[in-house]
């Protein structure tokens, strides 16, 4: 299974950015799909995930600013950023869990939003 993140960048606080993420691989069907950061220091949080039937989940600390959709045609992930905040920088994962194999990681996209 592979996750191709894009997206993230800089922003100024207020503003908005989107990642993206496309999963491919055999075996992701039935699958949560999510987003999670992480700034040096400290550990990986979460901030968002999605089913494949639409429940979704936010962290509290981006309810209200973030949404969270996918295609599921395409097991594509994304996360529409808006009213950023300077502690929104971080490194943000693409996260895909099944019930049989577990996790799965992207490789990090940088956000980075200045004040």
């Amino acid at each position: 299974v592979q996750l191709q993140a894009s997206g993230g960048g800089l922003a100024q606080a207020g503003g908005s950015l989107r990642l993206s993420c496309a999963a491919s691989g055999r075996g992701i069907s039935s699958n949560r799909m999510g987003w999670y950061r992480q700034v040096p220091g400290k550990e990986r949080e979460f901030v968002a995930s999605m089913t494949d039937r639409a429940w979704r989940n936010y962290a509290d600390s981006v309810k209200g600013r973030f949404t969270i959709s996918r295609d599921n045609a395409r097991n594509t992930v994304y996360l529409q950023m808006d009213s950023l905040k300077v502690e929104d920088t971080a490194v943000y994962y693409c996260n895909l869990w099944t019930r049989l194999a577990g996790h799965y990681w992207g490789q990090g996209t940088q956000v980075t939003v200045s004040s």
